[in-house]
């Protein structure tokens, strides 16, 4: 299977709601500010300065991943969701490597992300790439996070 990771296009924005709304819903729930960001990608990600890359295997989209600005010289890693029956082929790990080559090419100097102790898998893949567990910010807009990671570049 040959896995291509790809940059954000306009045509793509149904796929980054749609990837995310299946791993949201199987476990969790959609909150209003995930709905409000997976569906005005644009607006909340692309324009402020950041940034959404895709994995694509032959000519259907499996994987998605954003970087958020945050303060000075921060990304926040975001919305990263693989879909169903294409988990397990190490595509989250070629995102996450995409994303973190991009947040180093574009100067960032540390990358956080809020998650849940829920969600094993992406924080084993989290842990393996050397992010560390910090505070959890108590201002984090999403009910679900109950762990802070960062990683210094």
């Amino acid at each position: 299977m040959e896995i291509k990771i790809i940059d954000y296009e306009d045509k793509y924005a149904k796929y980054f709601a749609q990837i995310n709304f299946q791993w949201l819903d199987a476990y969790f729930y959609i909150e209003n500010y995930d709905r409000e960001v997976l569906t005005k990608p644009e607006k909340y990600i692309i324009e402020p300065g950041g940034h959404i890359l895709f994995a694509k295997v032959e000519n259907k989209i499996v994987g998605t991943v954003a970087l958020i600005v945050r303060e000075e010289g921060t990304y926040e890693l975001s919305k990263m969701g693989v879909l169903k029956g294409y988990r397990g082929f190490k595509i989250g790990q070629k995102l996450m490597d995409a994303a973190l080559s991009y947040c180093k090419k574009a100067g960032k100097t540390r990358v956080i992300l809020d998650s849940s102790t829920k969600l094993t898998p992406a924080l084993s893949l989290y842990k393996k790439l050397g992010f560390i567990e910090i505070p959890v910010d108590p201002n984090t807009p999403y009910e679900r996070c109950d762990i802070r990671m960062e990683m210094w570049l």
